[in-house]
């Protein structure tokens, strides 16, 4: 299950990162087991959610270990896991939109080996909140890229995912879509 990441600036100033997966993990330790799991990178944890998310759909108790996993020493709490089963019923397809190649159009099946492609704004990172980044990722379901945020943690040097906005509505399925 090997994973490759590369880098380029992007438009407008941003930096750009490709993570790619051969195959998606299933597991924690599958997870656990990919060099960008080492979480030294804050867009390499943000690409793990995505993937950790995907999971959710199959079995919802392995993307809680995952996402836990990810978020370091502050797991899931109870509202998090009601946010995620709120915004995930009924859109097993809504993780996937943040693949290249996944939109409407093909029912949001993505591209293989699966690509995410995640963004750092030149406001990304703040004097403010020093220790915190915010990243982007674009759904191919969606006019513009969803924001989630990550949080250093001093004494291990790993960045966790601390707030995720990922999943708010994207343009249906066409398949779903009774209009097409």
């Amino acid at each position: 299950m090997a994973n490759n990441v590369s880098f380029q600036l992007g438009n407008s100033g941003t930096r750009d990162w490709h993570i790619t997966f051969d195959v998606l993990p299933t597991t924690l330790a599958q997870l656990q087991e990919l060099s960008i799991a080492d979480l030294t990178e804050p867009q390499n944890t943000a690409a793990l959610t995505i993937a950790a998310l995907c999971t959710y759909t199959k079995d919802k108790e392995i993307a809680f270990e995952m996402l836990n996993f990810l978020k370091g020493p502050q797991p899931l709490s109870p509202y998090e896991k009601q946010f995620l089963s709120d915004r995930l019923r009924g859109k097993d397809y809504l993780p996937y939109s943040f693949f290249e190649g996944a939109v409407p159009e093909n029912n949001y099946t993505p591209a293989q080996p699966f690509t995410v492609t995640v963004m750092e704004t030149p406001y990304s990172q703040t004097q403010a909140n020093e220790g915190y980044v915010q990243l982007y990722i674009s759904s191919g379901g969606a006019d513009s890229p969803r924001p989630i945020k990550l949080r250093l943690q001093p004494s291990t040097g790993k960045w966790f995912m601390w707030e995720q906005m990922l999943l708010s509505d994207i343009r249906i399925p066409k398949e779903a879509d009774p209009w097409q």
